[in-house]
């Protein structure tokens, strides 16, 4: 259950260049709006505002910038954002599954259609790659947070939670759960006073696909044009990042 995860080498998060913090921000306002829409703005009595605002903790979100997410989600503007997503194929076979938050729906179907278009892909009918990505609960909390438990007295701690792997990384630790074990999870967290950095649901694919590394740079570019826009919180897709495509972008960042 312990070592290294290959999902945390297949999911690519928004963005590749994730050090943007603006679009960190972008992403987890329209999580902190969205919840107190629906929930109400009082993270005591909803657990996914309190999730959101966790989240926003994590990414050293100013606190007014929070105050004023969940003003918006309380009010009337909040009311026209809602929630997507697209399943299609980029090149090469790589299945891929987008989440957007929009409040203009022509507009976010247009351009999601358009770049799998431009890029060599083609946009899908709803549900017809879902099957092909499995939820599951990530939760990433700093290493040093748990620096006094040994890793097996942590996976028993947690199994009865949901535990499914424990992915020990340079400086964070993420846990994974099933999709019905999320809440189970964080609240067990909280009785063990362990604080995430960040808590999500994630699409993870059940299988992947390696390609040659030009191939897969093709595929990646699709990916990244797509998570450059503004409306797309993130992409899932069932590319293998092989240690050959790994050396190969990692020399081109140091260029």
């Amino acid at each position: 259950m312990s070592g290294h995860s290959k999902w945390s080498t297949i999911k690519h998060k928004k963005g590749a260049k994730d050090a943007k913090r603006g679009k960190i921000f972008t992403r987890i306002i329209k999580e902190i709006t969205i919840a107190a829409r629906d929930g109400g703005a009082d993270p005591d009595t909803n657990p996914s505002l309190r999730l959101a605002i966790q989240n926003a903790k994590g990414a050293n979100m100013p606190k007014d910038t929070m105050e004023r997410a969940i003003k918006k989600g309380s009010g009337d503007d909040a009311a026209d954002l809602q929630e997507y997503t697209f399943e299609g194929y980029a090149s090469n076979g790589i299945a891929v599954f987008v989440e957007a938050t929009s409040d203009n729906n022509n507009r976010v179907v247009a351009n999601v259609r358009a770049v799998f278009s431009k890029y060599g892909g083609e946009l899908g009918t709803h549900g017809s790659l879902s099957f092909m990505f499995d939820r599951k609960g990530v939760f990433t909390i700093e290493k040093e947070l748990l620096k006094d438990w040994e890793l097996e007295d942590l996976e028993f701690e947690l199994i009865d939670a949901g535990l499914e792997e424990i992915d020990v990384q340079e400086e964070d630790v993420l846990i994974y759960t099933t999709f019905d074990s999320y809440g189970d999870m964080q609240s067990k967290l909280d009785e063990m006073k362990i604080s995430a950095k960040s808590t999500e649901l994630q699409r993870i694919p059940t299988t992947t696909k390696a390609l040659d590394v030009e191939k897969s740079k093709q595929v990646l570019k699709l990916i990244e044009k797509m998570e450059e826009d503004d409306d797309v919180n993130v992409v899932y897709h069932t590319l293998e990042m092989t240690d050959e495509l790994a050396a190969a972008l990692e020399a081109e960042d140091e260029k």
